[in-house]
């Protein structure tokens, strides 16, 4: 309780100005102490007014006051220094670069704790101290500390701008609104205020009403993620069982072969081994009845010949190669065919399906679309690497270069039947089917080329399957001096700077089908929006004498 008190004493003989204890005090007319020094130094500012104020109380005194040491107030001040040292206040209670300093602190400066728009000062808590208490300060408006008071002075007439002039959308002083903005919409800065401050708690609740309908949006958007989440999980969990599936059973398969490849050798060799060896003791017994007989050729004796050689004569039925039946050595090549047969349905199975399996993957419309590509490198990140199907090649088309160049030959080329191959027109399609955005470019060169994309179910052979002259395929025919667009037999012309490069764009889900000359820039030849059923693949019809690659863009 004792060191209470002695806090308290402190507090009551400190000096407002300087927060220290009172040095050579001196009392203004009001009854307020101070340093003289500190209150000397104060006033020194006010010299330009000629109007000396408390800083406390603010009570003006005219003409300067002279003070002199307050004797009684200096003799309690060194008792109160017997008593125990003066506290100085914490650093973090003084202003920083980034804090509003009080105005009234001198030397180094506390931090404010309000700031005064009547005053236009702020105010650290000792120095806040007349407006709590002194009935005049109490109407004034306190704030939170602010640097930008200056911002409420009229810079014309250095009045506190109480006014706003709703013409020119700015604050005013009085004097302002009966002079430059004379006739102008005027009201109190409080009235506009409340106007605004409606205005503001409406565009409070239109943002806290599109917050809430944002968050719906995000928790709907989440609860669709673990809902992907979870079907992923499922589905690879199914297809890692189905595939397991498949490969035992491929395993088992070719484990049946195997055995039965072994077996049958087992069998065939056995047989042949046995065989061999009734060769080989008949060569045997040849070679032994040779000696024999040779035997026999030497007797002198006409009587013993006579008689011995009927009995050595007589020979056994012999096993006469030409009864064998030796074959080329292609024993199993028959089974390795029918593999291979089984392999190339399956790899035909496999990629004809695959395209069925991927439609089944739904994709999640998540209502924020995405823009278009503007630039080439925008487009590359669709970029695709795309091969051509060898099974759908018109039979005078070359492939090449990993099957992404084409060229027309004027014989044809050798390839197996295959119910997928165009007949009736220098066709090929791509063997990668398109879905999402996909992004490819066609070099090409000579009198011509249809650079389209078609449905696999196109038709292959007569007219019906040329692209563009179906509701199955879009087709720009690229010459050296024109281009035109088809589809469904429906002839467009087309303008566009001349390239012997094409980049397609495809938003498969969108339904967008773009066509571009490339060179140095990328010009739109044509724009299709539609809706598209089914997967697509990349296709080119070529003119005799012409070529065309699939190029690698990076």
């Amino acid at each position: 309780m004792a060191q209470k008190g002695v806090e308290l004493d402190r507090e009551t003989f400190s000096c407002s100005i300087c927060l220290d204890l009172l040095k050579d005090p001196g009392t203004l007319p009001c009854g307020h102490s101070y340093c003289i020094n500190c209150i000397q130094s104060f006033w020194d500012g006010e010299d330009e007014k000629r109007i000396y104020s408390c800083p406390q109380c603010r009570q003006s005194f005219t003409p300067r006051p002279v003070l002199r040491k307050n004797t009684m107030l200096a003799v309690l001040v060194e008792q109160l220094k017997k008593t125990g040292l003066q506290a100085a206040p914490a650093d973090h209670c003084y202003a920083g670069a980034e804090d509003v300093a009080c105005d009234v602190c001198t030397g180094r400066k506390l931090k404010a704790f309000k700031s005064c728009l009547q005053c236009v000062a702020s105010y650290c808590e000792k120095h806040l101290q007349p407006h709590r208490d002194s009935a005049p300060f109490k109407k004034h408006k306190l704030v939170e500390p602010s640097k930008k008071l200056q911002e409420n002075i009229c810079s014309r007439h250095d009045e506190v701008m109480k006014m706003f002039c709703r013409t020119d959308q700015q604050c005013i002083c009085y004097l302002c609104s009966v002079e430059e903005h004379k006739g102008h919409d005027t009201v109190s800065a409080a009235a506009e205020r409340t106007e605004r401050q409606r205005e503001l708690e409406g565009s409070r609740q239109n943002i806290q009403q599109r917050i809430q309908d944002t968050e719906k949006d995000v928790k709907l958007l989440q609860q669709e993620v673990e809902a992907i989440s979870r079907s992923a999980d499922k589905a690879v969990e199914h297809s890692e069982k189905i595939f397991t599936e498949l490969i035992r059973l491929m395993e088992k398969r070719r484990s049946d072969v195997k055995q039965q490849l072994r077996w049958q050798q087992e069998t065939e060799v056995s047989r042949v081994k046995e065989l061999q060896e009734k060769l080989e003791r008949e060569i045997t017994e040849l070679k032994r009845k040779d000696a024999e007989l040779k035997k026999l050729s030497h007797t002198e004796d006409h009587n013993q010949f006579l008689h011995n050689y009927p009995s050595l004569s007589a020979l056994s039925e012999a096993t006469h190669s030409s009864s064998i039946n030796i074959r080329p050595h292609r024993y199993f090549e028959d089974v390795t065919a029918a593999v291979s047969g089984v392999r190339d349905k399956l790899q035909d199975a496999l990629r004809d399906t695959w395209t069925n399996v991927s439609l089944t993957v739904t994709e999640v419309d998540v209502l924020l679309p995405q823009p278009e590509p503007k630039t080439r490198a925008e487009f590359f990140r669709y970029s695709r690497h795309i091969t051509l199907d060898p099974n759908t090649a018109f039979t005078e088309l070359l492939l090449s270069e990993g099957n992404r160049k084409v060229t027309v030959m004027r014989q044809q080329q050798f390839y197996s039947k295959h119910p997928d191959r165009f007949t009736g027109w220098s066709q090929v399609l791509s063997r990668e089917s398109l879905t999402g955005r996909c992004y490819w470019e066609v070099e090409w060169r000579g009198r011509g080329v249809n650079v389209a994309v078609a449905y696999k179910n196109i038709s292959r052979a007569g007219d019906e399957c040329l692209f563009g002259f179906n509701d199955k395929s879009w087709m720009l025919y690229c010459a050296n001096n024109s281009y035109n667009f088809y589809h469904n037999k429906v002839q467009t012309p087309v303008s566009g700077p001349q390239s012997s490069r094409v980049g397609v764009y495809l938003d498969h889900s969108a339904g967008i089908l773009s066509f571009y000359s490339v060179s140095e820039t990328m010009t739109l030849l044509r724009r299709v929006q539609t809706t598209f059923t089914q997967p697509l693949y990349a296709g080119l019809c070529l003119h005799p004498d012409s070529t065309a690659e699939l190029c690698q863009v990076k």
